[in-house]
């Protein structure tokens, strides 16, 4: 039943929204211009696509199960539990390590206006910040992002408008720019090489949409607010992020552009509209503050979600719906990042954004390969409802294909190979972390998900996986069912439901629904009265809970 209280699609698209533009498109969108030259908007383009097949993917797998770890769930149900700790820590300590950066950025703005102000302690009272006010809550934060996203929405839109009215001689005293600089510009000047280059900040400026699965608990309606939501932000951001860049273009050669310095200030600057580039400026700040909001949010359900399912330290289970615990203690990386960061400066940033980068690109591979794993398990079953993805299965064989380029591809790129040697040490190390716990029998072993290739829905003898979180209510939990043992019956069920969630008994073994699309989902309403409403009042037999 859908909760009164809950996140609307509106406001997890703000969420989502909030999370995205940010510093990796306010000053790292230079480093990909100059990468790419114009040929980055195809860049930008491509990047909306993946984005978009990946947030359909995650949408699906939501819509069936809308568990607390989101992407880590499904890859662990995919995969194994192996494959869900390694992508569930990547995940946290390259973005806990990334937003270190983005505070350490937004305290050097900070200080154009108070020069006095020591960075160090700016950085601080920036991590504290935002660590304190995402402890208030998912409402209570979604409606400040929705405050801060709306803020840097107005900047990126008054700055195309700024730029059309240059171009098109609206703007008075001025004659009309026209094509300008993108007239001499070579659409790809550094070819392939700096294209592949650029996708990496260009598919960094698009972090945070994942947020989107994160936030699904605490939504409405877990099942058709995600849809909304993933749809809204893929469509919006690539439509956003092509236009502020197109729009960029003919203003500034390429060449001028300054990899220290936001573009659009740049590029407002030459143009003598000083005033407005200050305003840019401002904007700027508020764009990684709300960044680092978002993301905080996404950090601490990912590390409760770890601790429930017996892969992180039992101390950081939470029983409210506010991880504090782990919100708190990735605030307390994040402090140890910043000054890490003041320590050794020149080495650190650059580790700092393309860790980050590269567990973004490692999640979303994640999610369009368990996607595809788990929808083949459903079809293996006798289960073919339509898939959200649009031509499933190619377009996410292409997206996966891509984005494994992006990855191999980083050390071709001046002061990228730190990056994948970052990313590539964590995941080692993650993966270690794992082999030693399940040795030392700290990960409990329980029946593994049924449907997957060669199990019968018992679960592997010895197999190691995840044990069933926590209940975070003092509400009676359903008795284990006792195992099933017969492979006809659990054929049809290759999608088994969060952990923990007894299946139902039923004489006659059918399909079970897996993957329902948006035509099949008709919600309903308990009157209290022995039934769903709809049902009651069509004389139709009450469909049984899953």
């Amino acid at each position: 039943m859908p909760r009164r209280d809950g996140l609307t699609a509106g406001q997890l698209t703000v969420l989502a929204l909030g999370s995205a533009i940010g510093g990796a498109f306010f000053l790292g969108s230079a480093v990909a211009i100059r990468s790419a030259g114009p040929a980055v908007l195809l860049g930008f383009a491509a990047g909306g696509a993946i984005v978009y097949v990946v947030l359909m993917a995650l949408a699906d797998l939501t819509l069936e199960d809308p568990a607390p770890g989101s992407f880590r769930h499904y890859a662990q149900r995919a995969f194994g539990p192996l494959a869900g700790f390694v992508v569930g820590w990547v995940y946290w300590a390259g973005l806990t390590l990334a937003m270190s950066s983005e505070a350490t950025a937004a305290a050097v703005f900070l200080r154009t206006w108070w020069p006095g102000a020591a960075g160090p302690v700016l950085a601080t009272l920036i991590v504290l910040a935002v660590t304190g006010l995402n402890l208030l809550g998912a409402r209570q934060l979604a409606g400040l992002e929705g405050l801060l996203a709306g803020v840097k929405l107005l900047a990126v839109a008054g700055f195309v408008l700024v730029a059309l009215s240059l171009i098109a001689g609206l703007w008075p005293g001025r004659a009309p720019v026209g094509w300008g600089a993108l007239a001499g510009e070579p659409w790809g000047a550094a070819g392939w090489r700096g294209l592949l280059g650029a996708m990496l900040i260009v598919m960094f400026s698009y972090a945070g949409t994942e947020v989107i699965g994160l936030a699904a608990p605490s939504a409405r309606d877990p099942r058709g607010t995600v849809l909304r939501a993933a749809r809204r932000t893929a469509l919006l951001l690539a439509g956003l992020y092509v236009l502020a860049v197109g729009s960029l273009l003919p203003l500034i050669p390429t060449a001028r552009l300054d990899v220290t310095a936001s573009p659009m200030v740049t590029a407002l600057a030459v143009h003598g509209l000083g005033a407005a580039a200050r305003m840019v400026n401002a904007v700027l700040v508020t764009a990684i503050l709300s960044t680092m909001l978002a993301v905080m949010f996404s950090l601490g359900r990912v590390v409760r979600s770890l601790a429930e399912d017996g892969m992180g330290p039992a101390w950081l289970v939470d029983r409210g719906p506010v991880p504090r615990r782990g919100i708190v203690f990735s605030g307390a990386v994040m402090l140890a990042g910043v000054a890490l960061g003041y320590l050794v400066p020149r080495q650190v940033y650059v580790f700092l954004v393309s860790a980050g980068g590269f567990a973004l690109l490692l999640v979303y591979a994640s999610i369009v390969a368990a996607h595809w794993r788990l929808r083949r398990q459903a079809e293996a079953g006798g289960r073919r409802g339509v898939p959200l993805v649009p031509g499933f299965p190619w377009s996410s064989a292409l997206v996966l294909a891509v984005l494994l380029a992006i990855m191999a591809g980083m050390p071709l790129v001046p002061g990228q190979e730190s990056g994948l040697l970052a990313g590539l040490a964590m995941a080692a190390v993650a993966a270690g972390v794992y082999g030693w716990r399940a040795r030392a029998g700290l990960t409990r072993q329980t029946p593994a998900p049924a449907g997957a290739p060669g199990e019968t829905g018992t679960g592997a003898p010895g197999r190691e996986t995840a044990r069933p979180p926590r209940p975070v209510t003092g509400r009676p939990q359903p008795a284990p069912a006792p195992p099933v043992t017969s492979g006809a019956e659990v054929a049809g069920r290759p999608w088994a439901g969060p952990p923990g969630r007894a299946p139902q008994r039923r004489t006659v073994p059918r399909p079970a629904v897996a993957f329902e699309t948006a035509e099949e989902m008709t919600p309903v309403h308990d009157t209290g009265e022995g039934g769903p409403e709809e049902a009651r009042k069509e004389g139709r037999r009450e469909r049984p809970p899953r």
